[in-house]
């Protein structure tokens, strides 16, 4: 063979298969922009039209797309004359060694699948796991994004998600607020009792089942440490316990007899191991 065939080979090629590999190239453009239409919409229509659970859609938006690239690619190597046992083959070759190579990347895909099986999150709750706070905004195919009480994108890999346990504050109905009150030894106990519950009581969003109740927490030195606790619909967890806390130190340091240095080491705080969710 000579030097110049190497040049004169490959350009009669793809003179007499210039039509297919137009075609293979329109198929492959074709493909592209019609993944990311079916993208789109089994992201935005699929839920609202066939009421299909809104935490799939990304999932199934992800596998359509994937699904149609593919396809795209299989028929435009089939336009060129590729025998679909050597595409099967070589995707069959390729797929192992993605496999080995891409370990972390299946788990997440197996991570996600099940976090959307199980169901223990869902778009628009707010959890924890992981080390990260925040309410989801979608389960991925690989990964799971979250937007933090203060705005942040958050993203963390399925498989940590699934591997951690997970602290879901959106699920229950209800939630019991804890605030916590630390007040002179000195202070009347049983009043300061009934001024707590007052406070309780008086707030329309606090639950009367279980009723509000008020117990002494522990004694350090001098002070006397109290915790208020009720029970709130969820959605109202946030307002209630920024209310009940200032009532609480307005009230007791109004109506609790004592001198000025008393009243002065009465603190109110919400309980700190309890975090707060996101007042959506």
């Amino acid at each position: 063979m000579q030097i110049s065939d190497l040049f004169y080979v490959p350009a009669n090629w793809l003179l007499a298969n210039s039509a297919s590999i137009l075609g293979a190239i329109a198929i492959l453009i074709a493909g592209r922009y019609a993944a990311r239409w079916a993208s789109q919409t089994v992201r935005h229509l699929l839920p609202r039209a066939y009421g299909v659970d809104k935490n799939f859609a990304p999932l199934l938006s992800e596998a359509a797309r994937y699904g149609i690239m593919i396809f795209a690619a299989v028929t435009a190597l089939n336009l060129l004359g590729v025998a679909n046992t050597t595409i099967l083959a070589v995707l069959g070759a390729a797929g192992l060694a993605v496999a080995l190579a891409l370990q972390g990347t299946l788990a997440n895909i197996a991570a996600g699948i099940m976090l959307i099986w199980l169901r223990p999150i869902a778009i628009g709750e707010y959890i924890q796991g992981d080390g990260v706070a925040g309410i989801v905004v979608e389960i991925g195919l690989f990964g799971t994004r979250l937007r933090s009480t203060s705005g942040l994108y958050l993203f963390t890999p399925n498989q940590k998600l699934w591997a951690s346990a997970i602290t879901n504050h959106s699920r229950e109905p209800r939630r019991r607020i804890d605030v916590n009150v630390s007040v002179p030894d000195s202070i009347d106990i049983a009043k300061s009792r009934k001024i707590l519950l007052r406070i309780a009581t008086s707030d329309k969003r606090v639950l009367v089942d279980p009723a509000p109740s008020v117990h002494v927490e522990s004694l350090t030195g001098s002070a006397v440490q109290m915790q208020l606790r009720a029970w709130v619909s969820t959605p109202d967890y946030l307002p209630t316990l920024y209310a009940l806390t200032e009532d609480a130190k307005i009230a007791l340091n109004r109506e609790l007899t004592g001198t000025k240095a008393d009243k002065a080491q009465i603190n109110v705080t919400p309980d700190p191991n309890v975090p707060s969710p996101e007042n959506r």
